[in-house]
């Protein structure tokens, strides 16, 4: 194959694709990056090879926002396989073990999930981003290696029972971030007293976005040109819609872009807000204590 020309073009937003299965984040990275011949792009949170679904990728200056995007709750559709346990807790690794059915009844399983939701404690699977050493877990767990790892609080909000058939579990789960479903499949089928492991995972959601286009879409799209590409990105500001915004005088968005921090009279709370000048969004910046807000992340358009 040919060695892809190196590109560079200034655009900015961010693109909502549904991963397909089978290749890795990083790799739907690189396509959507070729595909808007983008300068700089970057994903928010990995989805596993096997998984499908919403992997937001920002573009642009809006990899400063990626932060942001990778905080945010989630939505997921994991269709969970009872009775069989797997070195990397999916249908990827190898069986290690399997386990009869017994006794277990929707009604049972109703209840069993039900002790899952709010913060739960996890400890990470061995094959995951997470880095040890500056090493990710998976590429120790595959030299086979174990990695004691330290476990950590989640939130799971609901978890809706939305078929159990042929001893597939299918659940329907709305969590915070750093949430690892494959290993809420398996401490549930431990729970169960079967095991389990994930057949498919499908990320529905992420934040207050749903839609999401394909990569075969995307690839279609790309024919038409890199307008017709820019039209589906959302902008930045709408990517952080649930934040709050200021409009500053030219003064004050002067000393804020050269890193001055800027009093208000106005009550604003604590925490991030947007900062702009007129219609142009300058940064990222956060209300302080005291009412003054320091810049943060200025963005170079």
């Amino acid at each position: 194959m040919s060695k892809r020309r190196r590109i560079g073009r200034n655009v900015q937003g961010v693109i909502l694709l549904d991963k397909p299965s089978g290749i890795s984040s990083n790799a739907a990275l690189q396509e959507v990056k070729y595909l808007f011949q983008a300068r700089k792009a970057g994903h928010t949170g990995s989805l596993d090879s096997l998984a499908t679904g919403l992997l937001p990728i920002c573009l642009g200056e809006a990899t400063k926002i990626s932060q942001f995007l990778l905080d945010a709750d989630k939505r997921y559709v994991a269709e969970c396989q009872l009775g069989v346990k797997t070195t990397t807790g999916d249908s990827e690794g190898e069986i290690i073990e399997t386990r009869a059915i017994e006794g277990i009844d929707r009604q049972l399983i109703d209840s069993t999930v039900k002790k899952f939701i709010g913060e739960i404690s996890q400890v990470p699977p061995m094959y995951s981003a997470l880095k040890y050493q500056g090493q990710p877990l998976y590429k120790l767990a595959r030299q086979g290696k174990t990695i004691e790892r330290k476990s950590r609080a989640v939130t799971i909000f609901y978890i809706q029972v939305l078929d159990f058939i042929d001893n597939k579990l299918t659940l329907q789960v709305h969590c915070s971030k750093g949430t690892y479903i494959r290993t809420l499949a398996e401490d549930i089928g431990e729970f169960l007293g079967c095991g389990a492991s994930i057949n498919a995972l499908h990320r529905i959601q992420v934040g207050g976005f749903c839609d999401m286009i394909s990569l075969e879409n995307l690839q279609n799209q790309a024919e038409q040109g890199t307008q017709a590409l820019d039209n589906l990105l959302i902008s930045i500001d709408k990517a952080l819609n649930h934040i709050q915004k200021k409009v500053f005088s030219d003064e004050e968005a002067h000393r804020l872009q050269q890193g001055q921090t800027v009093c208000v009279s106005e009550h604003l709370k604590t925490g991030w807000i947007k900062l702009f000048r007129g219609d142009d969004l300058l940064g990222m910046g956060q209300v302080l204590p005291d009412g003054c807000i320091a810049p943060k992340r200025l963005f170079n358009f």
